[in-house]
């Protein structure tokens, strides 16, 4: 069974910010050895639709499709580190110990220190072990039935953030992606004994 110190599950917006933020720390100290994973469900993402015109740094009209493809391959193009798990859906997440999740898919299993849940907010929402978190969706009408899950700051329990529409933000991308990458930050400032921590890159 692979061991991860992080798994993602989700492959929209906030997913793979997340997953770009850690993979950009992989030649930190703190983050020396660190493993991270993510589970790319993209099949349901909102993405599929998308088309954006109000997006900073995005070119008028870039289809979230677009997006959803380029994500994968920057990801591989520059963090290869982060390992990608294609064709499997996540079923079930168990506690196995105090410091140690499992997260069963629909065909393998996987060990993780902490686990990020970022899928979408629908009522579709469906996965053993964070069934019991789900509420209302606090910023979404509710004759949509959006859900969330119960966080604060993020934190659904010890070990299990979430992010994005699920974690009760807008669906607007900047915000959803934003979300992602606070809680990469979060999880780097863990790994950094606790000293506010955040990746930058200058000319």
């Amino acid at each position: 069974m692979e061991h991860f110190d992080v798994l993602i599950i989700g492959g929209g917006a906030a997913a793979m910010q997340c997953a770009l933020v850690l993979g950009s720390a992989h030649e930190k100290a703190y983050a020396a050895g660190k493993r991270v994973g993510i589970v790319m469900h993209q099949k349901a993402s909102h993405l599929q639709t998308a088309k954006f015109e109000n997006v900073l740094g995005l070119a008028p009209g870039t289809l979230g499709a677009t997006i959803l493809e380029e994500g994968k391959n920057h990801l591989t193009a520059l963090y290869p580190e982060v390992f990608q798990i294609h064709g499997e859906k996540v079923t079930k997440v168990a506690r196995q110990s105090d410091d140690t999740l499992v997260v069963f898919t629909n065909k393998l299993s996987y060990t993780a220190h902490t686990i990020v849940v970022a899928l979408g907010y629908t009522n579709l929402f469906d996965i053993d072990g964070l069934n019991q978190f789900v509420i209302p969706h606090q910023r979404s009408m509710p004759e949509k039935e959006r859900v969330q899950l119960k966080n604060t700051d993020h934190v659904v329990t010890p070990g299990i953030y979430v992010t994005g529409t699920l974690a009760g933000w807008s669906s607007q991308f900047a915000i959803a992606a934003g979300s992602g990458a606070q809680v990469a930050a979060d999880i780097l400032t863990e790994w950094n004994g606790g000293n506010f921590t955040k990746v930058h890159h200058k000319i």
